[in-house]
């Protein structure tokens, strides 16, 4: 059975590619937008199963995989920065404090209807980071595409003092523990 990456970003990609598996990939064109009174956690699932059906109808005989992760402190959400000062806003509200990554994954097989969907999160503590750190870091990493403004994989792992969840690749943005068991569910082999 055909696997498609309802998604163009490089780190999900990259992921994915751990399995060894052939996958395409499709942009989905879904509004990201969080809804009046939506939790974030709610705001993950909902958009990772709208990113799978999005692409549904380019792909009717596919197993079609959708991510979407939310930064969230309390009720403030961080979303994609994308520009330097904004990302620079983000690290300065996040120093010294824990921030919750909600990462949701969604596997659509296209054929049948049937979605399985779960949500990892992933407690990330913030050292208390002084202005010229967040600077450098943001000026050398330029993490403009990423929730949070920082990316754990890379250069932003020196912003922490601590992580925790069950899953270590949620963080990134594509959590294979649970997207393993979900495979697996649907007859796909994994070693």
């Amino acid at each position: 059975m055909k696997l498609v990456l309802a998604s163009t970003s490089i780190y999900r990609k990259m992921l994915l590619e751990r399995f060894l598996l052939p996958f395409e990939t499709a942009r989905p064109e879904v509004d990201e937008t969080p809804r009046p009174g939506e939790t974030p956690t709610a705001t993950a699932l909902r958009l990772a199963a709208e990113k799978a059906h999005a692409v549904a109808c380019a792909f009717p005989d596919a197993l079609i995989i959708g991510s979407d992760q939310v930064a969230h402190m309390g009720n403030e959400i961080f979303g994609k920065p994308g520009t330097i000062e904004r990302a620079i806003d983000q690290l300065r509200r996040m120093r010294g404090n824990t921030v919750v990554f909600d990462t949701a994954l969604a596997l659509l097989d296209a054929r049948s209807g049937r979605i399985q969907s779960e949500c990892i999160p992933t407690r990330v503590r913030f050292r208390m980071l002084a202005d010229g750190e967040i600077r450098r870091y943001v000026e050398k990493e330029r993490p403009l595409d990423c929730a949070g403004s920082a990316k754990s994989e890379a250069l932003g792992i020196t912003l922490l003092d601590a992580l925790s969840g069950d899953d270590p690749t949620a963080l990134i943005g594509l959590p294979l523990i649970a997207l393993s068991r979900m495979l697996r569910a649907e007859g796909i082999e994994l070693p």
